[in-house]
């Protein structure tokens, strides 16, 4: 081949590789064009085609399904208790449902439409129902009760639900009829496919904004992004957040702190001739009232003569009840709606009959295991004594690893239900304890409410402070060569006459916050951690510094005068 061929040939293959790379660019640009400027007219399905009634909340798909239509709609109670009321209460044995706001218990059975509310005999329109393994409950019914508001397509199914209190923007779709459609799209871009095309005129709801783009909602449930300058904003869908009506604690107590003593009835009834005044006291708490069996029956010391006593003085009357600290007779006692009913229903004939001002609660020594049983008495109790005008308080410990008197106590949801949360704080050093130490070491004490209001969210206002009005004298003794300690738990009296006979001279114990005397008794050493004006004086400035909702004291017999005065700061 000569030399004018080879040139030919290579002439023509640099032709063909420019014409090839020319093809490139020009199909390069259609692509860049197609799917970089040219909008996406493709059209895709929503991710929840298929789903029967799919449930939305806020523009959100959620994992649950509706039952039924319009009146007869049906919603699971998982999606509920996710979405609406964690603490819808569901006991499989009964085959029922309870749900507890603060002024309203609804009790539900499946496939009957017998229920309660508030205790008393109420016919639903449409019964529970269970499908499968999951219990749906009747929409209508808990619309009243919850506030929220539902909106069913009746093409596609979609059900969309607002809670109350939740507010949206409305969005039109901009243009007049016969205009173009706007598209929804699946992503804020115009390269995305389309979702659905929304005529003119169209109402949305706006979710979410980025940029340029929002994120809407059409009646039908079809979500996705659309244009800002397509969409002209159109008012706001609001639903009404329920009215509260307000608790007595919070009408009558509000901002006046709660000064409390608890009077330990045994077999005698407290003679009120001999109590004498208590200058700033404006609450007793008598022990009057225990669960005695894991029916639930309640046995009553009350007794009327001391309430019209207590109310002349200006004071209120907390009946007390507690599980008498039986820690197996509270699981049988606590475990069924009946059950607790059983209680509760007792507590508010108690109430009338004695006419009592509100109720404590005081349960201790509980299996961890009951824990949630004794949240749900007080999320039963609570509308029920309300609708009664009643204060609720439950008694509750500090924080600590125990199994029986502190681990059972759920504080924030108790928080959120009760009036008030009592902390006994005092025990800090017990009966048995292997040291000696201060009942309620100020340090201790202070750790115990801080713990409480910024772990568990406990509003300060409704904390009240346990205070103790005894103290314990600590024995050392020396047995087979090791040091043991015993105490005896004595009132404020017994150590004055203990100071005063020993002619001891009590020195100011920095660390506990408190004075301190030790002494010899028959050879033993002895050692007081005291309560008196000093340690008192000090836990109504730890209250009134937190802004609590006032002290509990335990208990009246333990006291002398000078508690009744400092106890009293608590309303300067």
């Amino acid at each position: 081949m000569d030399r004018r061929q080879r040139q030919g040939r290579v002439k023509k293959r640099g032709g063909f590789l420019r014409r090839l790379l020319g093809l490139f660019i020009i199909a390069t640009a259609i692509y860049w064009v197609v799917f970089y400027v040219m909008p996406n007219r493709q059209h895709v399905d929503p991710d929840w085609k298929g789903i029967d009634k799919p449930i939305f909340i806020k523009g959100e798909l959620t994992s649950y399904s509706a039952s039924g239509t319009g009146e007869s709609l049906l919603l699971p109670l998982p999606f509920l208790q996710e979405y609406v009321d964690s603490s819808i209460r569901y006991e499989a044995e009964s085959k029922s449902v309870i749900l507890s706001t603060g002024s309203e218990l609804l009790y539900m059975q499946e496939n009957t439409t017998k229920a309660s509310l508030n205790n008393q005999p109420l016919q639903l329109r449409l019964a529970p129902e269970q499908k499968g393994k999951v219990t749906y409950l009747p929409a209508e019914t808990l619309k009243g009760l919850y506030g929220f508001e539902i909106q069913q397509d009746t093409v596609t199914g979609a059900v969309q639900v607002m809670l109350a209190g939740d507010t949206v923007t409305v969005g039109k779709i901009k243009g007049d009829k016969g205009d173009k459609s706007i598209p929804l799209r699946s992503e804020a871009t115009i390269h995305a496919p389309i979702a659905a095309d929304m005529p003119p005129g169209t109402l949305v709801k706006i979710w979410n904004e980025t940029e340029d783009w929002l994120y809407v909602q059409m009646s039908n449930g079809f979500t996705g992004f659309a244009r800002s300058k397509d969409i002209i904003p159109n008012g706001q869908k609001k639903v009404e957040a329920q009215p509260l009506t307000p608790t007595r604690a919070e009408r009558s107590w509000s901002g006046k702190p709660v000064n409390l003593i608890w009077e330990a009835v045994y077999e005698r009834k407290p003679n009120t001739n001999s109590i004498g005044k208590l200058p700033g006291v404006n609450v007793v708490s008598p022990t009057w009232f225990s669960i005695v069996d894991g029916e639930g029956n309640v046995r009553s010391q009350a007794d009327s003569a001391y309430v019209q006593w207590a109310h002349k003085q200006g004071m209120e009357v907390w009946g007390l009840l507690s599980n008498s600290f039986e820690a197996d007779m509270t699981t049988a006692a606590l475990s069924t709606y009946e059950k607790r009913m059983r209680i509760i229903d007792q507590m508010l004939q108690y109430s009338d009959l004695y006419d009592l001002d509100g109720i404590n609660i005081d349960f201790e020594n509980v299996h961890t295991k009951d824990g949630d049983n004794v949240t749900q008495f007080m999320r039963e109790l609570k509308p029920m004594a309300q609708a009664k005008n009643l204060i609720v308080s439950i008694d509750v410990t500090p924080k600590s690893n125990s199994e029986m008197w502190s681990l059972f106590l759920d504080r924030r949801s108790l928080g959120t239900t009760a009036d008030f949360l009592i902390v006994m704080a005092y025990d800090e050093h017990w009966a048995s304890s292997p040291t000696a130490g201060s009942v309620a070491s100020l340090p201790w004490v202070k750790n115990s409410i801080t713990r409480i209001i910024e772990e568990d969210n406990v509003p300060p206002e409704k904390i009240i402070l346990g205070v103790p009005l005894y103290t314990r004298i600590w024995s050392e003794t020396q047995v087979d060569g090791k040091s043991t300690v015993s105490s005896k738990a004595v009132s404020m009296n017994t150590v004055t006459e203990i100071i005063s006979e020993n002619k001891l001279k009590p020195k100011f114990d920095q660390q506990s916050g408190q004075n301190y005397v030790e002494y010899k008794e028959d050879g033993i050493p002895r050692k007081i951690w005291i309560e008196d004006k000093v340690s008192l004086q000090a836990r109504v400035q730890l209250a009134k510094g937190f802004r609590l909702g006032g002290i509990a004291s335990w208990n009246r017999s333990f006291a002398n005068q000078e508690a009744w005065q400092a106890l009293s700061e608590i309303h300067q």
